[in-house]
C-alpha cells in the first residue's frame, strides 16, 4: 500500500520549505534548461534578479502553498528566452529550490508574464504553487 499523509501533515512539510529558505530569498530567473541539481553550479545566464519579500509564500493550506505579493523585476538584467528559475537564500549562494518557467499553459513550474526578455523590461511571476499531495 502507498504511504499517505493527513492535510496537516502535508501542509506543515510545505511550510518548512520557506522556513528552511529563509526570509528575503533571491529569485533568479535564467536562460536554458536547470542543472541537474540543486547543488550543480548554474547554468545560463541571468536574465532577472528578484529579491522576494519578507514573508514571500502563503500558509499552506489544503496541501497547497503559493507565492505572496507581487514578483516583479522592474529592469531585466540580460536578453534572452527564459528557461528556468533558481530560488537561492538571501546571499545568493545555496540554491534552495530550481525548476522550469514558461507562460500560461506550458506547463512550468512557475508561470512568467513573459519568457522572451530584453535588457530593462519588467517581468512579474503570474503564479507560483508548490503542491504537497498524496500518491
Amino acid at each position: 500500500m502507498t504511504m499517505q499523509y493527513s492535510v496537516a501533515v502535508r501542509n506543515a512539510r510545505l511550510d518548512v520549505v520557506e522556513t528552511t529558505i529563509g526570509t528575503t530569498p533571491i529569485l533568479q530567473i535564467r536562460s536554458g534548461a536547470p542543472p541537474v541539481n540543486c547543488a550543480t553550479a548554474d547554468s545560463g545566464t541571468v536574465l532577472a534578479t528578484v529579491n522576494l519579500p519578507s514573508d514571500w509564500m502563503t500558509a499552506a493550506s489544503g496541501g497547497t502553498k503559493s507565492k505572496s505579493g507581487t514578483w516583479q523585476d522592474l529592469s531585466a538584467d540580460a536578453a534572452g528566452v527564459a528557461g528556468h528559475f533558481r530560488i537561492k537564500d538571501s546571499t545568493g549562494t545555496t540554491t534552495h529550490m530550481q525548476g522550469t518557467c514558461t507562460i500560461t499553459g506550458g506547463g512550468g513550474d512557475m508561470i512568467l508574464d513573459n519568457t522572451n526578455f530584453a535588457v530593462g523590461q519588467v517581468f512579474t511571476v503570474v503564479n507560483f504553487t508548490l503542491t504537497a499531495g498524496n500518491p
